[in-house]
């Protein structure tokens, strides 16, 4: 007995369970709103992911996402101040931006070091960084890198490789704006104290 054709519905419920954040459940109740909407919606969404399918590249500099060879941060005249700040990945730069307190340009790693996954600094955008460093105007490279036991690994491998060469900073640690003691983990509190500075 031959297997009932899956319908182009069924196949759009089963992409989008695999983005991050929605399952089966979620994935359905999106497919049928898309539906209902498809005249303001869906229909220009399709447009939208077909253009970023044929369009969305790597920027040749930083690693970020765009539809240009070179994005938009390393084509601006105004972010040539010397500061580069480092991140794990796209989402990384993404988040720094939405904060709108950094003017400099950026370099995406693409991951971070990790033995047990086989990350080398190969497989990273170390060199490109030690390129960047020796081929612009850096003078200051901010490792902006997620505080878990990789991203710090890696903070510490790329502060080796290139402490001789520019000045070095990293974010700061500790207490959130808003934050309450009570609702906080050790670590941050840890972090906090040995950040303090004197009123």
């Amino acid at each position: 007995m031959s297997r009932p054709n899956r319908s182009e519905i069924d196949t759009l419920i089963d992409l989008l369970a695999r983005l991050p954040g929605l399952g089966p459940r979620s994935a359905r109740r999106a497919v049928l709103f898309l539906i209902r909407k498809r005249g303001i919606l869906l229909q220009p969404l399709a447009e939208a992911m077909q253009a970023v399918a044929q369009n969305a590249r790597e920027c040749l500099n930083c690693g970020n996402v765009g539809t240009t060879e070179i994005c938009e941060i390393c084509s601006d005249d105004t972010r040539a101040n010397g500061l580069l700040c480092v991140v794990e990945d796209v989402a990384d730069l993404w988040a720094m931006e939405r904060a709108g307190a950094f003017r400099g340009r950026y370099h995406v790693l693409g991951g971070t070091l990790s033995a047990l996954d086989g990350v080398g600094p190969d497989e990273l955008r170390i060199p490109q960084l030690k390129d960047r460093i020796a081929g612009e105007e850096i003078t200051e490279v901010i490792l902006a890198l997620n505080q878990t036991v990789d991203g710090q690994t890696t903070a510490h491998y790329i502060a080796d490789q290139i402490e001789d060469r520019v000045a070095l900073s990293s974010l700061a640690q500790g207490v959130p704006i808003g934050g309450e003691l009570d609702y906080l983990d050790d670590g941050t509190i840890g972090a906090a104290l040995n950040a303090r500075k004197r009123l």
